[in-house]
């Protein structure tokens, strides 16, 4: 059970990488996101509510076994926050790269309340909930500007 939570929550260990762990988690739902537009929408959005709550057992699990507060090993939480954000993107893969810009700066910055989500909630839940929060910034301004420039 370890080796499968800690595969999972390390993003196949991706989150091992010894520099900008959470940088290559967020790279890593590219490909998964890949993989998820193949699916209908609402195929989709019940395919992230389950990565959401897998994410949220495995990232507290890991916490868990750790004994560290929000380790910087676990990425599934960038996972999670990067898959969010590029729901409804368009199929180009310079806006899910712009997406991956401004996912990373919604997580790096943590502006009100992803900050204090961050301090507050505590377990699996307060690792992954401020890059849901961050994913939802992104979200909504990647679709901002897809709707401002006009890009399908």
């Amino acid at each position: 059970m370890y080796t499968l939570m800690m595969t999972i929550a390390t993003g196949f260990y991706v989150g091992r990488l010894p520099v900008a762990p959470g940088t290559w988690g967020s790279a890593l739902a590219l490909p998964i996101h890949f993989l998820l537009v193949r699916l209908s929408f609402p195929a989709h959005l019940s395919a992230l509510a389950i990565i959401l709550v897998v994410a949220i057992i495995t990232a507290g699990s890991v916490e868990k076994m750790m004994d560290t507060k929000d380790p910087g090993i676990i990425v599934i939480d960038e996972i999670i926050g990067m898959l969010i954000t590029l729901v409804g993107a368009p199929h180009n893969y310079l806006v899910w790269v712009l997406g991956f810009f401004i996912f990373r700066f919604f997580d790096i910055f943590k502006p009100f309340p992803i900050r204090l989500i961050d301090q507050r909630i505590n377990g699996g839940a307060g690792i992954v909930m401020d890059d849901v929060m961050a994913g939802l910034y992104s979200l909504i301004v990647l679709q901002l500007i897809c709707r401002i420039f006009f890009v399908q």
